[in-house]
């Protein structure tokens, strides 16, 4: 059996443009330039709201940011779309330790007597504002031992754009539900006849490839009792 040997596939955004136009009907040869700034638009709108319906495992990254005595609120990236897990690390004579913190509500953290008592941090609260923070408590008290703030967050997708062959910021697995899904959009605007086809063609796509987008490792359900948080 003779076969490529490689992995490389990896077309680039005007290469997908170009098929999902052709999945509309729309042949090469009668693209002008407001069929490209559609596409444009659509494929960015299109992966703001796949970061929104889930996490992008390709997306996920640990940051670690220096705790200071007396300090509870610490600057978040605004590209920081959820914090996942987060835990504290303390430099234990040159041997790191970590311990994991749990994630609590506005409610919640505005219910706390003291919010300026010191301690280890064991709970942190995501502010998601345009510009983002995370709020510890107990506040920091790293006067004996350094300790850092690291945590798992999920970024949104990079910016998509025609120029100099730029690809696209997902992985291999996720090119057939862009495919489809851009030539859904697309169909709204230059081929309405085509969206009872396309769409649900987007749908599935975009369906196996979340399915096959998480962690291969075993969950647990247990029983508990939660508090309403507004």
């Amino acid at each position: 059996m003779t076969t490529s040997g490689t992995y490389t596939f990896n077309p680039s955004l005007g290469e997908l443009t170009l098929y999902a136009y052709n999945l509309c009907g729309v042949r090469n040869t009668a693209l002008l330039q407001e069929h490209f700034e559609a596409a444009r638009m659509a494929t960015n709108l299109m992966l703001s709201r796949w970061s929104n319906q889930g996490v992008n495992l390709w997306k996920v990254d640990l940051v670690t940011t220096p705790l200071i005595t007396g300090q509870a609120t610490y600057t978040v990236e605004p590209k920081t779309v959820m914090i996942l897990d987060a835990y504290i690390t303390t430099d234990d004579t040159g041997a790191d330790i970590d311990r994991i913190i749990l994630p609590v509500s506005r409610t919640e953290y505005a219910s706390y007597p003291n919010k300026a008592q010191q301690g280890f941090p064991t709970v942190y609260w995501f502010d998601r504002l345009l510009s983002p923070t995370v709020t510890l408590w107990p506040v920091p008290n790293v006067d004996s031992r350094p300790q850092t703030l690291k945590y798992y967050r999920v970024t949104q997708v990079e910016d998509a754009n025609l120029t100099n062959a730029q690809n696209v910021d997902i992985p291999y697995l996720w090119l057939e539900a862009f495919a489809y899904g851009l030539a859904s959009r697309l169909a709204v605007i230059w081929a309405p006849d085509k969206v009872q086809i396309l769409k649900p063609m987007a749908d599935e796509s975009y369906d196996i490839a979340s399915r096959q987008n998480v962690e291969q490792a075993q969950q647990y359900i247990s029983p508990m009792i939660s508090g309403y948080f507004r």
